[in-house]
């Protein structure tokens, strides 16, 4: 019986993260897809930036608000909903012709992603025991990473092939995930997550005030993490590395994804708070290290920062979600949301302080997020990285 039930659960989970996938390849095909809009549309730079930044914003300014919605009504409807309208407006993408329209276009197409999200690390939440809490939602989170590091490279094959039209095939992936996700809601016991928080006595134990430092320490270490994946290929291609440029983003945007495994099975077996003070604290001579090696040897300080900056994503996704019992949804998409459009934020700032001091000294100053996230930690209350039952015991 107990075997049957973790197979249900685990099947559960892995729709979920199929899910997450999907929603997170679908957004990544669009840096592939932005220069045949340059090519065929005559974008300019500033209106490509612009549109991305459209699609940003309702994918990281949203999620509160769905995850909102989520904790409140449940995700029954909304869950599936979500994949079918991104899916659809991405796929749709490629066919609109009109700059004008293009704009609000990509803002709709956003949403859907934006709803996803919330929903997606909520519903693994219930399903994850507390004892692997961490490591579950380690896993939940690569699932998504995994998905946007593939998109650009299945846009490539898709736009070479079939031009803007390649952006179908999100219509058929959307529908896809939706009808599976519909399927695991199906028999998944769908309580809001409020009301699950009520029938086990903890609604009452909602820190809105705690949640700061840990959105803060999320948003500086996002700042660092995607300032350095933006602009480290920039600056092997300014030092004349015709491949390694190419090279580079990948090794620090997949290291990150091990980071993340890494660190959410540690935090279950040595302690959240272990893993969080020391990441953060390894990545500073990480990043200073592999600004300081403008060579091939420094693909190895790259892939270590990497590593060690995303290593607790699980921790203050979790910490968040213990902080507000029972609104799980709105706790993830505030770690979701506001950590992405902070990195998207940070990579404009780092370049204009680069445009200044130049672009290794710039890169080298994203330690000083690192620093003040690292400080930061200590305003976090140390219950919060307990699990619950443990929590407990040591305040009896």
């Amino acid at each position: 019986m107990r075997l049957t039930t973790a197979l249900t659960e685990n099947a559960r989970l892995a729709t979920f993260m199929l899910g997450h996938f999907s929603v997170d390849f679908m957004s990544g095909l669009l840096p592939a897809l932005y220069p045949l809009l340059v090519l065929e549309l005559g974008f300019d730079y500033n209106a490509i930036g612009s549109l991305a930044f459209a699609y940003t914003a309702a994918v990281s300014l949203t999620q509160p608000l769905f995850g909102y919605l989520a904790d409140r009504w449940g995700v029954q409807r909304l869950a599936p909903l979500s994949l079918v309208w991104s899916g659809l407006f991405l796929g749709l993408y490629g066919f609109v012709r009109n700059p004008v329209v293009l704009y609000p276009f990509a803002f709709l197409a956003g949403l859907g992603s934006g709803a996803y999200h919330p929903i997606g690390a909520s519903r693994a939440a219930l399903l994850a025991a507390e004892r692997h809490r961490n490591t579950t939602m380690s896993v939940y989170t690569v699932s998504g990473t995994i998905g946007y590091a593939l998109g650009p490279l299945a846009g490539v094959v898709l736009f070479r092939t079939f031009g803007l039209a390649g952006t179908l095939v999100a219509v058929p992936l959307g529908l896809v995930a939706a009808l599976l996700v519909r399927w695991a809601l199906r028999r998944f016991r769908d309580r809001s997550a409020t009301a699950h928080a009520a029938a086990s006595g903890l609604e009452r134990q909602i820190h809105w005030r705690a949640l700061v430092p840990v959105l803060a320490v999320v948003m500086l270490r996002s700042w660092a993490f995607m300032t350095v994946a933006t602009f480290a290929p920039v600056w092997y291609r300014e030092l004349g590395y015709e491949v390694l440029y190419g090279v580079v983003a990948t090794v620090i945007v997949l290291s990150g994804a091990v980071g993340t495994l890494l660190g959410g099975y540690l935090a279950d077996r040595i302690g959240s708070w272990r893993v969080l003070i020391g990441s953060l604290a390894l990545a500073l001579p990480a990043l200073l290290l592999f600004t300081a090696l403008p060579n091939q040897f420094g693909l190895l300080a790259a892939a270590l920062f990497g590593l060690l900056a995303d290593a607790s994503i699980s921790v203050t996704l979790v910490a968040a979600q213990r902080l507000l019992p029972g609104r799980a949804g709105v706790a993830s998409g505030f770690i979701l949301g506001m950590g992405f459009v902070t990195g998207g934020i940070g990579a404009p700032v780092t370049g204009w302080i680069a445009d200044r001091i130049g672009l290794q000294l710039a890169l080298g100053s994203t330690a000083l997020a690192l620093l003040a996230a690292l400080a930061l930690c200590w305003a976090i209350p140390v219950g919060v990285f307990r699990r619950p039952s443990v929590a407990r015991a040591a305040s009896a």
